[in-house]
């Protein structure tokens, strides 16, 4: 693949910072399906290659050489140790110097040559110490897919703040790590990315952001294309992994309030968006309602299961592996003894 550079100098640019300081980070394992799109996308948003931290989980299509083409800098990393809090921890402090870190993932696509740019104005507001872009649906989506990035990613811009929890719960700290923004300055005041986190660590984040007096500023003209056609298997797997989540961060919920009222918010449209753009769908929607709500009650009760149940259960299947070796590699280290 030949090496794909940015056309525009990122000092011809209307950055709310010195670009020079701002990093992106994408974690990375086998991306050569989106290679295609994304490269091209990176070379627009006006930023120098070097700019982008390729933290490869020792990839075998090639992909880390591809990144390395194009001029990123590629930092491999064991597959056994990622961890979606613990490597985005990793990967920001290689950068000590970026006052912004960027995170997006592979599949995330950005749209027209100033994604990254408009989400890192948010940072012009000194108040705002993470930001979020909009997520648009894959051309190919269907309704449900659709819906749910309609609904998560509307195209209005807004600010939040701790007070914003009574008027909407939980969904206070919805954001999502696919296509983010931090000010380094409050990352760190907060701890940093937590270390063992297999899900769901942009929303831990921000939790701890609004409660040290941060904001968080949802962008709508910052784009990227990305969404999921997930089976009703893995919608039952990735309610589970958010019903764990729940379960082990009940802070939370006890700060923010439960998802209750957001899901049955989120039910009610999405049938009314099917019904009018397409019916065939609603009855997988019904079912896929039933698989999501299974999935949280069995999650939020992980703790009775054991560690092979979870490896089945889970989106995450690495990550309960991971637990299950380190807690038998003590009993090999002693017998080997």
């Amino acid at each position: 693949m030949s090496a794909v550079r940015s056309a525009e100098p990122a000092t011809t640019r209307n950055w709310a910072i010195d670009p020079d300081h701002l990093c992106v980070v994408i974690p990375v394992l086998n991306a050569g399906p989106h290679l295609a799109d994304l490269l091209p996308a990176m070379a627009r948003q006006g930023l120098a290659p070097h700019q982008f931290l390729i933290v490869d989980s020792q990839s075998t299509d090639g992909s880390a050489d591809a990144f390395r083409q194009f001029g990123a800098s590629v930092v491999e990393i064991d597959r056994r140790t990622f961890n979606h809090g613990g490597t985005r921890q990793q990967a920001v402090e290689m950068r000590p110097e970026a006052q912004i870190v960027v995170m997006m993932t592979q599949d995330a696509i950005p749209q027209g040559d100033h994604a990254i740019e408009r989400l890192v104005q948010a940072f012009a507001d000194p108040a705002v110490g993470m930001a979020y872009g909009r997520q648009l649906a894959r051309p190919v989506a269907g309704g449900i897919e659709r819906h749910a990035r309609l609904m998560n990613y509307p195209p209005k811009s807004d600010v939040r703040a701790l007070a914003d929890r009574t008027r909407l719960g939980v969904k206070t700290v919805f954001c999502s790590d696919s296509f983010a923004a931090y000010r380094a300055s409050a990352l760190a005041q907060v701890g940093g990315f937590p270390r063992d986190a297999f899900f769901a660590e942009d929303q831990l984040v921000a939790g701890r952001m609004l409660m040290s007096g941060w904001q968080i500023a949802y962008r709508g003209d910052a784009e990227v294309t990305h969404s999921h056609g997930y089976s009703i298997g893995e919608e039952f797997r990735r309610y589970f992994d958010v019903g764990v989540f729940h379960g082990r961060n009940r802070w939370l919920i006890d700060t923010f309030g439960s998802a209750g009222g957001e899901g049955l918010r989120f039910i009610k449209s999405e049938f009314t968006y099917l019904l009018r753009h397409q019916p065939a769908q609603l009855p997988s929607a019904a079912i896929r309602t039933f698989a999501k709500y299974a999935g949280y009650w069995m999650g939020a009760r992980e703790a009775k299961l054991p560690n092979r149940w979870k490896q089945r259960l889970s989106m995450q299947p690495f990550y309960w592996r991971n637990k299950a070796a380190a807690a038998e590699s003590p009993k090999t280290v002693s017998r080997n003894g």
